[in-house]
């Protein structure tokens, strides 16, 4: 064998090592479950097609360990207590505590190897943007996920753009721009906009504000003390008039 070709096959198998994952039926229902959190076990169920809903339970660890591996995208080898046969399954959908960020229920899509599926894969920017770095305009990221679909081995883990084209106010990537292999096919539109390049926000001069702002403020404070003195100053004379009226002439 071509030492190229056997270093790729090697390299192709080591990267879809099989991720395992233990787990056993569950019993507890309903409500009841917040028993099973407090003891660090998971509940979850397991779905798919032409299979029957079955519901189980897991070690908490052991599932943020292999989350960290497959995430959404890579398959993993469920192994239910009781059964011999393993079952290929994607994690669906992981419901999380919203403070401490706890694992509270998960659920399993069950796959056949053979059959395409429908995943949401994440798009992460790479490279820099030659607008961005010269401070010409600011960098939009409108899409983080894009939906796809492939055989179940063959889903990607996350997939990228590179930026370092997008140079002037108006430049825009598009989910056409993305670069996948043949296995996948992306079900988003080509059009739809996934990052783009916008003008810097104009700041408006803060100095001509305050300065505004002091000279209403002086206008403010002035103006009451300066018709408390003018009343003052006409009801004075007004007074003395009076006390020299009803005062004796000598």
């Amino acid at each position: 064998m071509n030492s190229t070709l056997c270093y790729h096959t090697i390299r192709k198998m080591a990267d879809k090592k099989q991720i395992e994952l233990k787990s056993e039926k569950r019993n507890v229902l309903g409500r009841k479950v917040k028993q099973l959190r407090s003891k660090g076990v998971v509940p979850a169920n397991v779905f798919g097609k032409k299979i029957k809903s079955l519901s189980i339970q897991l070690n908490s660890k052991d599932l943020k360990t292999v989350f960290q591996q497959a995430g959404e995208t890579k398959v993993i080898e469920l192994t239910v207590k009781g059964e011999t046969k393993k079952r290929p399954v994607l994690i669906s959908n992981l419901q999380t505590h919203p403070l401490n960020g706890d694992f509270l229920h998960v659920d399993f899509h069950q796959v056949d190897l053979k059959e395409k599926v429908t995943a949401t894969v994440p798009v992460e920017l790479i490279g820099e943007s030659p607008a961005v770095k010269e401070k010409a305009g600011i960098l939009i990221h409108l899409i983080n996920e894009v939906e796809v679909e492939a055989l179940p081995t063959d889903l990607p883990e996350k997939l990228t753009l590179d930026i370092g084209g997008l140079k002037t106010v108006g430049d825009q990537l598009a989910v056409g721009d993305i670069k996948v292999s043949g296995e996948i096919n992306l079900l988003a539109e080509k059009e739809e906009i996934i990052a783009k390049i916008e003008a810097p926000k104009e700041e408006e001069p803060v100095e001509a504000e305050v300065e505004a702002a002091e000279e209403g403020g002086a206008a403010e404070t002035e103006s009451p003390s300066d018709e408390k003195a003018s009343a003052e100053g006409e009801a004075k004379p007004a007074s003395g008039q009076e006390e020299n009226k009803d005062k004796p002439q000598e």
